[in-house]
C-alpha cells in the first residue's frame, strides 16, 4: 500500500486576463501550498476496477470524482490492466476554493505512478493531470507557483515568508462556473501579480500582505454576503492581511503574532463551522 499526501492551496493572487477562444479564461495566479492535508492511500488491486473509499460522504465515488478520473486517465494511456484502490482521508473542506479534489487527483497521480512503476517526470504527469482540470498541475507540483493560461502553465517561484494561516469556510457552496459567468472582466479591480511575485522574492511580509488580491472576490461577496461578513470578522479580530481563496466561499487570513492566532481562531470559531489554524507550507 502507498501514501501520499495532497496539500490545500491558497490563492496570494488570483487575476483573470481575458476569455479565451477555448471558453476557458486566461489567468495569472500566484498559489502556495498550506499545512492542511487531505490523505490518499493507493493499494493494487488484479482485477483492473478502479475503487474509491472516502471518509466524506459528500464526496462522489465514481466516475464524478477527480481521483478517479486521474487513475482512469493513467490505464488508458499506459495500458494498465491493474486496478486500485484508492482511500481518500479527508481534511481539506469541500467545495472551498481550496483545490481539494484537485490535489487529491494530483496525489492519486503521483502515487500511481509509483505502484504502477510508469516512471513519469512530475512535468509529465502535470501535463496528464491538466486534461482532468486546471488546478492540478499546480497541485502535482506543491510548494509556491505562479500559475498561467488557463492554470495549467507551473513556473516555480520563491516561498513566502513564514507565517499563520487562518482558514474559515463558512456554511456554504459556490459554484465557480457562476462566479466566472458573472465577472465583467474590464470593471473588476486587478491584483498587482508582479508586485506579489517581488514580495516573495524579497520575504517581505508586509509588501506580501498588502498585494493579496483576487479579482473573483467582489463577484463572489456580491452573491453570498456571508463571505463579505467572514472577511470584515477576521480582520477585527486581528488577522494582518485577509483574501478569499479561488472562487470562494473560504477566506484566510495571515497572521505574524503567535499570541493573536487564537483570538482570531477562536472568535471566527463562534460562527463559522470550518476554521482551521494551519502554517503556511510554500517549499
Amino acid at each position: 500500500m502507498l501514501y501520499e499526501k495532497a496539500p490545500a492551496k491558497i490563492n496570494l493572487t488570483l487575476d483573470v486576463l481575458y476569455k479565451r477562444p477555448d471558453a476557458f479564461h486566461e489567468v495569472e495566479m500566484v498559489m502556495t501550498t498550506v499545512d492542511l492535508a487531505d490523505r490518499i492511500w493507493l493499494r493494487a488491486r488484479t482485477d483492473g476496477q478502479i475503487v474509491i473509499k472516502t471518509s466524506d460522504h459528500f464526496i462522489p465515488n465514481d466516475h464524478r470524482n477527480l481521483a478517479f478520473q486521474a487513475a482512469e486517465l493513467l490505464m488508458k494511456k499506459f495500458t494498465v490492466t491493474e486496478g486500485v484502490d484508492i482511500t481518500i482521508e479527508k481534511s481539506i473542506p469541500v467545495a472551498a476554493g481550496l483545490a481539494g479534489g484537485s490535489s487529491d487527483a494530483a496525489a492519486t497521480l503521483r502515487g500511481l505512478n509509483r505502484l504502477w512503476q510508469l516512471g513519469l517526470t512530475m512535468e509529465e504527469l502535470a501535463e496528464i493531470g491538466s486534461e482532468i482540470g486546471s488546478d492540478i498541475p499546480f497541485c502535482v507540483h506543491g510548494g509556491t507557483a505562479l500559475a498561467t493560461g488557463r492554470g495549467e502553465i507551473i513556473e516555480k517561484i520563491a516561498s513566502p515568508p513564514n507565517c499563520w494561516v487562518v482558514l474559515a469556510k463558512p456554511a456554504i457552496s459556490v459554484s465557480t462556473a457562476s462566479i466566472y459567468g458573472n465577472l465583467k472582466i474590464d470593471e473588476s479591480p486587478h491584483p498587482n501579480t508582479k508586485a506579489m511575485l517581488e514580495a516573495l522574492e524579497n520575504k517581505d511580509y508586509k509588501q506580501m500582505c498588502h498585494m493579496l488580491g483576487n479579482v473573483l472576490e467582489p463577484v463572489t461577496m456580491s452573491l453570498y454576503p456571508e463571505v463579505a461578513m467572514l472577511k470584515e470578522q477576521m480582520k477585527k479580530f486581528g488577522a494582518d492581511a485577509v483574501l478569499m481563496s479561488g472562487s470562494g466561499p473560504t477566506v484566510f487570513g495571515f497572521v505574524e503574532n503567535e499570541a493573536r492566532v487564537r483570538r482570531v481562531y477562536n472568535g471566527l470559531k463562534g460562527f463559522c463551522p470550518e476554521v482551521y489554524a494551519i502554517r503556511m507550507m510554500g517549499e
